[in-house]
């Protein structure tokens, strides 16, 4: 237990060690959000010294150790407010006007990111009680990460994106509450010791009572997030019956007009699905042909469509050429081919080969 004091003393430090690694991760976290590359991110979120302080918070807590405490939130605020601020100086140098994937991905977090921030809180109080389980820290940098989504709010800052710069600080302040609830049970777990001590510190009641409060405004997002994906599959099923439909059960785009793709636009009301089509004939279809296609589409479907039809002509060249007659058992004969000329005959060669010798002429008779 004193060596566990010992270390987690050191742990919320505010030192150099501290700063280089958090200036270091906050300059590769943000130039890798610019350039929208997971693979840089990832570097980033290895580098980042966070866990340390707040795996040494959570120790604090549960020893009733107040300076211990206020110590590794200062190094975290520290450690917050240097990203911050470094990222929005770097988005206002680099003035996109848009950001990518890597950004907007980490602006809407839920339940499974607490999810997540809980495990990966519990894996790393493990590896620093069981010392054989330190390799786990890695990974347990990357599953949850608090660098980028600090990186991602000052970006967002810098373009004035107020509201989404507030998504990617829930998404911190989860990570942040996740993994200090996810240290705070498994230190509790390791020692009766420090079991009792969870019971009567205020503080572990407080950390752990903040980490239910998000559990409001994650459920939100989550079921937000369940009802896009039951829509989209949804849609990605109706777009599929409809494509059938017009391939297998009309002739106008079915036969007559070669189908070459369909979108549908459910921004609108009622959809639109847009079809683009090759046609020989220049009028296939024709309006009424459509509105005949579109009737039958709402027929079969429980919402009304609108049907756009994107035509292009097909020009078909070709000579004529006269009907093989007709035999009289009706089967069409293939007249066979005409017979080959047999091949030449081989030439002697001039010049001899390499290897053959001279022959010498025969004896004269005697």
């Amino acid at each position: 237990m004193r060596r566990l004091l010992t270390e987690f003393q050191q742990d919320a430090r505010l030192d150099q060690v501290f700063m280089v690694l958090t200036l270091g991760s906050t300059l590769i976290a943000t130039l890798g959000l610019l350039a929208n590359s997971a693979a840089v991110v990832i570097g980033a979120m290895i580098i980042a010294p966070w866990i340390t302080p707040l795996r040494a918070t959570a120790f604090g807590i549960l020893r009733g150790r107040l300076p211990q405490v206020i110590q590794g939130l200062v190094t975290l605020f520290v450690g917050a407010l240097i990203t911050v601020s470094l990222s929005f100086l770097l988005g206002k140098v680099a003035g996109l006007p848009d950001f990518g994937n890597e950004v907007l991905s980490r602006t809407s977090p839920n339940l499974l990111d607490l999810g997540i921030a809980l495990v990966a809180g519990g894996i790393a109080a493990y590896a620093k009680v069981r010392s054989e389980a330190v390799s786990s820290l890695a990974g347990t940098a990357i599953a949850v990460a608090l660098v980028p989504p600090v990186c991602v709010m000052g970006l967002l800052l810098s373009a004035n994106q107020w509201s989404l710069a507030l998504g990617a600080g829930l998404l911190y302040l989860t990570n942040l509450l996740g993994i200090l609830s996810g240290c705070l049970v498994v230190l509790a777990k390791s020692g009766p010791g420090l079991r009792h001590h969870m019971r009567r510190s205020r503080l572990s009641l407080i950390s752990l009572a903040l980490t239910a409060v998000l559990v409001i405004p994650l459920t939100s997002s989550f079921l937000d997030l369940v009802r896009l994906s039951r829509q989209q599959a949804l849609q990605r099923q109706l777009q599929a019956t409809i494509q059938t439909l017009l391939v297998r059960e009309t002739v106008t785009l079915g036969q007559e007009a070669q189908l070459d793709g369909m979108t549908i636009d459910w921004s609108q009301n009622p959809p639109l699905i847009r079809v683009v089509v090759r046609a020989s004939r220049p009028d296939v279809p024709s309006p009424k042909q459509v509105a005949e296609v579109q009737k039958l589409i709402n027929e079969r479907q429980e919402i009304r469509f609108r049907l756009l039809v994107e035509r292009s002509a097909v020009e078909v060249v070709g000579p004529e050429a006269e009907p093989n007659p007709e035999p009289e058992n009706g089967a069409l004969t293939v007249p066979p081919p005409p017979p080959t000329a047999p091949a030449p005959p081989r030439q002697p060669s001039a010049t001899a080969p390499e290897n053959s010798r001279p022959v010498a002429p025969p004896p004269p008779p005697e």
